[in-house]
């Protein structure tokens, strides 16, 4: 009776806090504000950097004092809203709460902190919520010791109350005169980085209720039970769906000897900046690996901060990429950062398929080969086999917001580690999934702040400028014509039909676009720079490609073209723009590049957005003055939908700092390809006969390529004339060589038939 009235409790207050969450949210749609003007300020607020409102939103000043210790607290607790250059805008979340609790902080903590920071008094419905939806969250762990997995806790009642569940005491390990007894040790402590907010003190404000935590914190004495051999998912998805009791994964590799040492070491010369470190520590915080998700911006260095995280392990690591150019430069990065030998790494991709080293190493490869369920090759088939059947101490899961969660079921049940760490710039998507990782790979572990990173010169100063360019008459009266049917967005699942790729291609190929296009290149080529013009409409990109006369890539372009048009764009001073569909969103390297151009994008997606504008955020050289050093133009064409997809794919930038420039009367030149009027004419017979449904379904194609290329072994049917070396030879019999037109003689029995 007792826990059914905690269990009222606990869900009226959860229900109390949603309704408080909707009627804001109401409020906001109706007046455009919050206002909690009646929440009584502290007498101090001047020295508090926080607000906490009564619907869990939270939000932080930029220029308080104490921002720099608020922010490490916030971003560990609260899921980023928005983080424009003032104020800041964070919320709290069940996921968030997880994730904090899984790093070491613990309820009672976040309430503490959050009401010291506050201007007002933390409100009493924030703080039953956070109680309550933390209630069971950290209080006990999954963690693989010595080859052998154990429920861990510091609290032997939590221990208890899973043991109360049937299916889980049936997946106990124990011998019969263990009883309700537990293995009794200890474990290493938070490191004190993770616990500064504990340090944080306004005019000597401390309490009781600190201290208390902090021996809480400190307290190293553990109860564990072990589980059979291959219950330890089972456990740990009856402990979450049934008794609302997530179990965080943790490997103690350091108590691992049954798996073969790595031997792995970072180069003298490598150094990681304090961002990288702070996300290293709350993987590793208490000495043990966590499984979760570290999000950096684009050319922040999450590739190092993942060959730091292997050479702390020490153990087989998998590394599972989108594509065969990541596969490669992640090669490169191991070999660049790291005294690994080169036998210790194996590649598996499509047309490279490396033996895996015999006692442990890395191995390299994409989500497809690993996933993919049809008949591979011979070659295929081993590798595969090997790597089902080998234990990975980490698994290293780069670009983890591109892969639907189906696919990462599919791996993890292929592939047996003991830790996962997944790696992104943009942890969104346009659908439902992205929340999926919370549970299948862990909690988000560290997200930095892309507006800190550019201040402190991690990250290159962008210039974000929207070019509006008007329709003209002719393209703009087609345009009108042909309607809006058929406009939506793959990833939302609203099909797209041939009108709607029409009329997509007409405001796509505007000749104001056009010439728009040709200047910037030119402009900034003289400059110097290198120019990278972004196109997702394949039919577009070469006709840009073509006007331009610049190199382009695309799904079909063959790998060994594609190397070389990149090599040339990053070391040839002659080649300074390339063209790219949207096979360069993700996973190519051109450190080089300082400029983009938008053409074409891909509907309203934020993610696509940022992962552009991430392909020239690499550290570069200071401008002159401390002013851009590198620019980001999207071109618009007016009076269009494009003008609505462009303002929702702005939003996650926005959200980060980023403010968009609008530009109206940029220069047009004469563009040699469009030099009269009567080129436009025919440009737009172009785009009126143009197969673009083939055009995208091509695309589509080449973009699948890499799954199913060399897998499945080929066959091809042939003569055997052509086995024979005679394929093509073709020979005529005649009966005479003066008479060649000469019928043969053929058997009486065969003269009439034809």
């Amino acid at each position: 009776m007792a826990e059914s009235k905690k269990g009222d409790v606990a869900s009226r207050a959860k229900q109390r806090f949603r309704e408080l969450q909707k009627r804001n949210e109401d409020d906001e749609e109706e007046v455009g504000i919050r206002d909690f003007s009646s929440l009584p300020l502290k007498a101090d607020h001047a020295q508090r950097p926080l607000w906490v409102c009564p619907d869990g939103a939270v939000f932080l000043e930029a220029s308080s004092s104490l921002y720099a210790a608020a922010y490490d607290f916030l971003v560990a607790v609260a899921e980023p809203v928005a983080r424009p250059e003032h104020v800041h805008q964070y919320k709290l979340t069940p996921h968030s709460l997880y994730a904090a609790v899984a790093v070491g902080i613990t309820p009672a903590s976040i309430c503490d902190v959050l009401d010291k920071l506050s201007k007002v008094k933390l409100p009493e419905d924030v703080k039953k919520y956070i109680l309550q939806c933390t209630k069971n969250f950290g209080r006990a762990k999954l963690v693989l010791r010595d080859n052998r997995h154990h429920v861990e806790s510091g609290d032997a009642a939590a221990l208890r109350e899973l043991l109360a569940h049937r299916p889980i005491r049936n997946c106990r390990d124990e011998l019969p005169e263990d009883g309700d007894r537990f293995e009794v040790g200890t474990a290493q402590q938070e490191i004190q980085a993770n616990r500064a907010y504990l340090d944080i003190d306004i005019d000597g404000d401390s309490s009781e209720e600190e201290e208390k935590v902090s021996e809480n914190i400190n307290a190293l004495r553990t109860y564990s039970f072990r589980l059979k051999q291959g219950t330890a998912q089972d456990v740990k998805k009856y402990a979450s769906q049934d008794l609302d009791f997530p179990l965080a994964e943790e490997y103690d590799f350091r108590r691992d000897p049954s798996t073969a040492t790595l031997p792995i070491d970072l180069r003298p010369s490598t150094k990681i900046r304090n961002y990288q470190e702070k996300s290293l520590s709350k993987m590793f915080g208490n000495g043990r690996a966590r499984s979760g998700i570290i999000v950096l911006p684009c050319g922040a260095g999450k590739t190092l901060t993942a060959i730091v995280a292997a050479s702390t392990v020490k153990r087989s690591v998998l590394v599972l990429c989108t594509n065969a150019t990541a596969v490669s430069q992640w090669k490169a990065q191991f070999a660049l950062w790291t005294t690994l030998p080169a036998s210790r790494v194996s590649l598996f991709t499509a047309e490279v398929k490396e033996d895996l080293h015999p006692e442990c190493g890395v191995l390299i490869t994409t989500y497809h080969m690993v996933t993919f369920s049809g008949k591979r090759s011979v070659r295929g088939e081993e590798l595969i086999k090997q790597v089902r059947e080998r234990e990975w101490g980490l698994m290293l899961l780069d670009e983890v917001h591109v892969v639907p969660a189906q696919m990462f079921r599919k791996v993890l049940s292929s592939c047996n580690a003991h830790c996962k760490l997944g790696l992104t710039a943009t942890l969104v998507r346009e659908d439902d999934l992205i929340t999926d990782l919370n549970f299948l790979i862990g909690p988000k572990l560290y997200e930095a702040n892309w507006m800190d990173l550019t201040h402190a010169g991690h990250l290159a100063n962008v210039q974000c400028v929207e070019v509006w360019c008007p329709m003209t008459a002719a393209f703009y009266r087609e345009y009108l014509r042909h309607g809006g049917a058929g406009l939506g967005n793959k990833e939302s699942g609203i099909v797209v039909s041939g009108a709607g790729r029409t009329r997509r291609l007409l405001y796509v190929l505007n000749p104001t676009k056009f010439r728009a296009c040709e200047y910037l290149v030119h402009f900034h080529e003289k400059r110097g720079d290198k120019v990278i013009v972004f196109s997702d409409d394949v039919f577009a990109l070469l006709a840009y490609a073509r006007a331009l006369e610049r190199p382009a890539i695309y799904g079909a372009t063959k790998e060994s073209e594609r190397q070389a048009v990149l090599g040339s764009f990053r070391f040839n001073p002659l080649v300074n723009t390339v063209c790219l569909s949207k096979v360069g969103d993700v996973a190519i390297d051109l450190p080089e590049a300082n400029v983009i151009v938008q053409v074409s994008s891909h509907f309203g997606s934020r993610r696509q957005e940022a992962q552009r504008l991430g392909r020239i955020l690499r550290p570069k050289a200071s401008a002159e003055g401390g002013g851009f050093n590198a620019f980001f133009y999207t071109l618009v064409s007016t009076d269009t939908t494009e003008m609505f997809y462009s303002t929702k794919r702005q939003q996650y930038l926005v959200d980060q700092g980023y403010t968009f420039k609008v530009v109206t009367d940029l220069p047009q030149p004469t563009l040699s390809a469009l030099a009269s009027e009567q080129d436009e004419i025919d440009l737009l017979n172009q785009v009126l006969n143009a197969d673009a449904l083939k055009e995208e379904a091509e695309e589509e194609k080449a973009l699948a390529k890499a799954a199913k290329d060399d897998i499945a072994p080929r066959r091809t049917q042939v003569s055997l004339a052509s086995m024979a070396g005679g394929d093509g030879v073709r020979y005529l019999e005649y009966g005479s060589t003066d008479a060649p037109k000469q019928k043969p003689k053929r058997h009486k029995l065969f003269r009439g038939r034809k």
